[in-house]
């Protein structure tokens, strides 16, 4: 066999669950979707590889936040939804954002414009 064709014999769900783990939970369950979800598990290797490797192109924390990011929204993962959240920089929009207060003096029924305005007085 020739030696560019040696290294994908070692490749086995094991090795790739192994290596997603060290990067992160989010990213191990995004690998094991990938091996089940072909009848042939050597044919999610492909996508574990490319989605691994995006980690040497952006950074380990941020192919971890993608993949959290995309499980939020989906059952299913998919490499692109991954790509497609390190392309944008979604991953780096923080979802603990706190929602923005009313003020205290907003009203329930829509007087916007304040006690101020409508105040009668010497003209």
């Amino acid at each position: 066999m020739p030696p560019d064709h040696q290294k994908y014999v070692t490749w086995n769900a094991e090795r790739f669950t192994s290596w997603a783990e060290k990067i992160g939970e989010n990213t191990a369950v995004v690998v094991r979707f990938f091996l089940n979800a072909h009848k042939v598990e050597q044919q999610g290797y492909k996508s574990c590889m490319a989605l691994l490797k995006l980690a040497d192109k952006y950074s380990v924390e941020r192919l971890e936040a993608a993949c959290a990011k995309t499980l939020s929204y989906t059952v299913r993962p998919s490499l692109k939804n991954v790509q497609a959240i390190l392309k944008s920089g979604q991953d780096k929009l923080l979802d603990n954002k706190p929602a923005p207060e009313t003020p205290p003096e907003a009203s329930h029924y829509g007087f916007t414009r304040g006690a101020e305005y409508y105040k009668r007085g010497d003209k």
